[in-house]
């Protein structure tokens, strides 16, 4: 084992999703420790985010892909066209009032943070095989708990489990290793709808045995030590990261 089992000095991060929140988190996380880190996300460029949106793209490069769009994905550049190391899906949709029960906000939510995680993957599986590559797949407590309202967020955050579990097991032997992360609540753009309001925020800390939410720095942690040497033999996990909530 290295010294620093954490130097990512020269390895290629693709982190799609990875212009905000935990996703941004990861990115700028293996950036600070040497890798040539790349985003996918979904405006038109890099200038149109900012620090109120809890972005920080400094050092990064950037490409609008729209994940819910399969021919988008197909047709998106090659970031890094002399291969890849690690594959971070940080992609996530969730719709409210009740319009993942209709067919198109369904179809949508399951697009994006299930299907794309596929398209995506196999996309880069051969560069990822040269590797002998890291995919991790952010997840959520989500995928082990009924959502009320949510059924296409739950459905694919459960799929999703079983995917990193499937790729895992199917691309072994080329020296992939695939792995998950669930977090519970963190504070993002994606959760402000449950952070900005005073008892739906006291009611879910409730619900948090270590009295507090989770930090996007914290899940950077978990994906850095998946990526890491010192994950070398873990492969179709995803770990709960939730503060204890799913105990």
């Amino acid at each position: 084992m290295s010294a620093d089992a954490l130097d990512f000095t020269g390895k290629r991060v693709l982190v799609v999703g990875g212009s905000s929140g935990i996703g941004n988190g990861i990115a700028q996380a293996f950036r600070a420790r040497g890798a040539i880190v790349h985003v996918w996300g979904t405006r038109p460029s890099a200038a149109q985010y900012s620090v109120d949106d809890g972005s920080d793209l400094e050092g990064l490069g950037y490409s609008q892909v729209d994940v819910g769009d399969a021919s988008a994905i197909a047709g998106a550049p090659d970031p890094f066209p002399d291969g890849l190391d690690i594959l971070v899906h940080s992609q996530g949709a969730v719709l409210y009032k009740r319009q993942e029960f209709e067919r198109e906000g369904f179809d949508r939510v399951v697009a994006i943070n299930l299907s794309s995680v596929m398209q995506i993957s196999q996309r880069f599986h051969e560069a990822l095989a040269a590797a002998h590559g890291s995919v991790i797949v952010v997840s959520s407590i989500g995928a082990f708990k009924a959502t009320l309202a949510n059924p296409a967020y739950a459905s694919s955050k459960a799929g999703a489990v079983q995917l990193v579990k499937t790729l895992a097991l199917a691309w072994a032997g080329e020296g992939v290793r695939v792995n998950g992360i669930a977090p519970s609540l963190v504070e993002t753009k994606m959760t402000k709808v449950t952070m900005d309001h005073p008892e739906r925020r006291e009611k879910a800390l409730a619900k948090i045995p270590l009295r507090r939410f989770g930090t996007v720095d914290e899940m950077a942690g978990v994906a850095l030590f998946l990526a890491s040497p010192l994950a070398g033999f873990v492969t179709g996990q995803t770990i709960v990261a939730d503060g204890g909530v799913t105990l």
